[in-house]
């Protein structure tokens, strides 16, 4: 049976994709500067006899492994590449070399395993119809996405794919399982930067000035009201500030204070007209208290939705290749992940590879010094992922 070969590939090349994730591990490359190892991704490739290789986006690549009757239909498959702006703090063989950077978001798992699951595809490409485009993309991390960067340099198209898989790193489900959810999963993610400006002065002259300290409180408070009176209550909706900077002292009140946030939801229409209604609210207080403000919304990430009947046929076909058991349901999720780029132009399944070990104190978050993996999940992923592709490749509206 393929699933029993793809298994037993899987196993025999662990050794190398675990090989293959601790060389990338310790040698990051933060968003859009990943020269170093797009080239390395690139000589895997070759090294496998995976020549069809075409750059993208400056530091990212596609390639296409072809079976018999190639043209039948295309399924791709996604790994970002870039890692964060993090020291790390594991004591561990293949710790980062680079001081200030570390793949603490699992990137270097979905490169090695995409690479591990090319090598199982390519060694298998006289026994399936189809081909499978892999996609190697850079900056998962930094608006404004390298998925945007890849689609606009045309990675999906020539040929184009019928559908796109992806999958990420989770600490939360226990290495040996994944994750799925049908429909609405992640939000979309915006960067709200005010400042909000005033006449500044002495503390003890209240009178002859116009505290934008006390403009930013009522506006931070007003805000709230966007999300909880604003938007449907069935439309999950976040906004959050974690950043405000009033450069005064005790009895010295400046002339701005400056404020940053997020606002994120999986609404697109609701996401425009929140836009609107928070420049709105934010401006009139301003200007009813005496001063004014500068509202700058930067768009990031679109929602991120699966679609039902392709993630439902995912679901089936990892539920026979892992056992039922080891298949779980998500939730949604107010994180954003630019694969939703992906979902905006084509069918997308975008699920979860479980990485937790408690045991061995593999517990970290994503996006912490201590992030790290149980790399027997490297065993599970470039099989599970190859047999996704292949499942889908059989389908056939």
């Amino acid at each position: 049976m393929l699933k029993d070969k793809i298994q037993k590939l899987a196993a025999a090349y662990k050794a190398d994709t675990i090989r293959i994730r601790r060389h990338l591990h310790a040698h990051p490359e933060l968003s859009f500067q990943e020269e170093n190892t797009v080239a390395f991704v690139a000589d895997t490739l070759r090294s496998i006899g995976v020549d069809t290789i075409e750059p993208k986006a400056k530091t990212g690549l596609v390639a296409l492994i072809e079976g018999k009757n190639p043209a039948k239909k295309v399924v791709a498959l996604r790994a970002d590449m870039d890692a964060l702006p993090i020291t790390e703090a594991n004591d561990v063989p293949y710790k980062s070399t680079r001081t200030g950077v570390m793949h603490a978001c699992g990137h270097d798992v979905h490169t090695s395993s995409l690479l591990g699951t090319a090598r199982i595809l390519n060694d298998l490409k006289d026994s399936f119809e189809g081909t499978v485009k892999l996609l190697f993309q850079p900056g998962e991390e930094k608006v404004p996405g390298g998925a945007s960067m890849m689609i606009a340099d045309n990675a999906l198209a020539n040929p184009r794919p019928a559908a796109i898989m992806g999958q990420h790193v989770m600490p939360l489900i226990p290495v040996g399982k994944v994750g799925f959810r049908k429909g609405m999963y992640m939000a979309s993610a915006d960067e709200l930067y005010l400042t909000v400006k005033g006449k500044g002065g002495h503390g003890a002259m209240p009178e002859t000035l116009v505290d934008p300290v006390l403009i930013s409180a009522h506006i931070l408070v007003a805000l709230q009201q966007v999300v909880s009176r604003k938007a449907d209550p069935k439309t999950p909706s976040v906004l959050s500030f974690g950043r405000v900077m009033a450069e005064g002292a005790t009895n010295v009140i400046p002339n701005e204070v400056k404020i940053e946030g997020t606002f994120r939801t999986l609404n697109e229409d609701w996401r425009k007209k929140a836009h609107e209604q928070m420049i709105r609210i934010a401006t009139g207080i301003a200007e009813g208290m005496g001063g004014s403000v500068d509202f700058e919304v930067r768009r990031g990430y679109p929602f991120l939705k699966n679609e039902p009947e392709l993630t439902e046929r995912s679901i089936q076909a990892a539920k026979a290749y892992l056992g039922e058991e080891n298949v779980v349901d998500l939730d949604i999720w107010m994180a954003a992940e630019d694969f939703s780029y992906y979902t905006q132009e084509m069918d997308g399944c975008f699920y979860r590879l479980g990485i937790r070990n408690e045991a061995r104190g593999i517990v970290s978050g994503v996006h912490t010094p201590t992030f790290d993996i149980d790399e027997d999940a490297l065993g599970l992923s470039t099989g599970l992922m190859a047999w996704l592709a292949l499942e889908e490749l059989n389908h056939l509206p």
